[in-house]
């Protein structure tokens, strides 16, 4: 690919030629940190386009310069997709101008919206026509859903209704070239040729840039049913989910595993938020389910509860007598990550495994990681769907940068014992650019070969988020 070249005075008049003032931001520094503080990006320029047209004028200008482009959604990312510390100062292109719901269908289930809406705002535009968007994280009041899409995120309910990807029916898209691809269809049949819908979800801003979307709505449940369950084991836990199919079937919303430790993190740094057990039992289960009608959501967590309980496969609980407390629960599993950041991981894992492999892994990756040295282990996360968050930290009394020379070869070993079991080293977060080397000693040589010949098709110059997800090619 040609060499990239630095943003310069020339493609600034041209940008200001053709973007209104309010497209430009002068503070930079927002957009070039990471959350986790682990990478510090750099911009030449950070430019808000306000229509898909728009952004693709950007992108050919970009592209005739050979100035590299960082697309920006909501700067959530965990992965070091929306930044870039090596090589020249990129062009920052942020999605926070374009916020137009374009059109709700409630008959339909269809939303069609510009891709800087934030994830909840779409979920409270569905909400006022008694719809559910069920797309669901922690950062949805700031995630954009055009970053969702480029990063395939997931959430807490993709036991039931699937990743950003199967939430989609259309996109619109800008291309490297100045072109937009339409494919912004409501259609859920639509078998004519290749899915590029599919090739651009999950791409991180790699091949182009996601400016609208078609998104699924459902129908809201009328019965919710939430409860916090004590489990002896991670496989007493996954009886536990098989039992719960048997008695609400696709009814389950929600199948989320706590760990002991993450209490304690709350404890220990959020000591505000109510924590429903002391001391805090070793597993835990969220369990929610959402009904339809007249139908009694509590009396069937109540039934599930007495069925696991004579199994042995809980030994107590809570089921949330409120939407108050319901919502407290909740609040609980989302502070895990608040958490975490305080205490201050040595190393994080966003991993996946087949569902009948995870009690055998979590077993074995605690005693290969004893043998490591006295580190503790936070495991948590979207059991239902074989998404766990397997995150390693200094012993108790210790400061994360004490064990930073330990961070490379605790995640080495946890992602052999992943590739091991035939799971997944990037379950929900994406590849970014902490990744790429994983992806190289993970991924299927064939499959790395096609993927870069569709990324020379689709972006010849190397412009679109070099380094993120494959190695940038000199």
């Amino acid at each position: 690919m040609p060499e990239l070249a630095a943003l310069d005075a020339a493609l600034t008049a041209r940008l200001r030629e053709i973007l209104p003032p309010a497209a430009f931001r002068d503070d930079t520094t927002p957009y070039t940190e990471e959350l986790r503080g682990s990478y510090r990006g750099q911009a030449g320029l950070v430019v808000a386009p306000g229509s898909a047209q728009e952004v693709a004028q950007v992108l050919a200008l970009a592209n005739d310069a050979r100035v590299p482009v960082v697309p920006y959604g909501g700067g959530t990312g965990l992965v070091a997709g929306q930044v870039m510390p090596e090589g020249p100062a990129p062009l920052v292109l942020s999605l926070e101008r374009m916020t137009r719901i374009r059109q709700i269908l409630p008959e339909e289930n269809v939303i069609t919206v510009d891709a800087g809406v934030p994830v909840e705002a779409i979920q409270q535009a569905a909400a006022e026509h008694d719809r559910l968007f069920p797309l669901s994280f922690g950062a949805q009041g700031t995630a954009r859903i055009g970053g969702s899409l480029s990063t395939n995120a997931g959430g807490a309910n993709v036991l039931r209704y699937g990743t950003t990807r199967e939430l989609c029916l259309g996109l619109e898209v800008a291309l490297p070239d100045g072109r937009v691809m339409n494919t912004l269809t409501r259609l859920r049949k639509d078998n004519t040729g290749y899915d590029l819908r599919d090739l651009m979800i999950g791409a991180e801003g790699t091949l182009g840039v996601i400016t609208g979307a078609a998104m699924k709505l459902f129908a809201r449940p009328t019965r919710r049913a939430t409860a916090l369950l004590v489990t002896p084991s991670p496989a007493a836990a996954l009886k536990l989910l098989s039992l719960a199919r048997v008695h609400a079937g696709e009814q389950i919303t929600a199948f989320e595993l706590i760990s002991g430790m993450g209490l304690r993190f709350i404890e220990a740094t959020l000591p505000d938020i109510r924590r429903p057990f002391d001391p805090a039992p070793e597993w835990m289960v969220l369990i929610e389910f959402g009904l339809f009608g007249e139908a009694d959501a509590e009396a069937l967590m109540e039934e599930l509860f007495a069925a696991a309980f004579e199994a042995e496969l809980v030994s107590d609980g809570i089921i949330a007598q409120s939407e108050a407390q319901a919502d407290g629960l909740w609040q609980l599993r989302e502070a895990i990550p608040e958490a975490n950041r305080a205490i201050g991981a040595i190393s994080s894992h966003d991993i996946s495994l087949p569902l009948s492999a995870l009690p055998e892994f979590i077993d074995e990756g605690r005693a290969r990681l004893a043998e490591m040295g006295p580190y503790r282990l936070n495991c948590f996360g979207h059991l239902g769907d074989g998404n766990l968050h397997y995150n390693v930290f200094p012993p108790e009394g210790d400061a994360r940068a004490d064990h930073l020379a330990a961070k490379a070869p605790v995640m080495e070993m946890i992602h052999d014992l992943v590739a091991g079991y035939g799971g997944s080293f990037s379950a929900e977060h994406g590849v970014g650019r902490l990744k790429v080397a994983d992806l190289e000693r993970y991924g299927d040589p064939v499959k790395l070969e096609l993927m870069r010949g569709i990324k020379r098709l689709f972006d010849p110059n190397g412009i679109m988020n070099p380094g993120a997800v494959l190695r940038a090619e000199g």
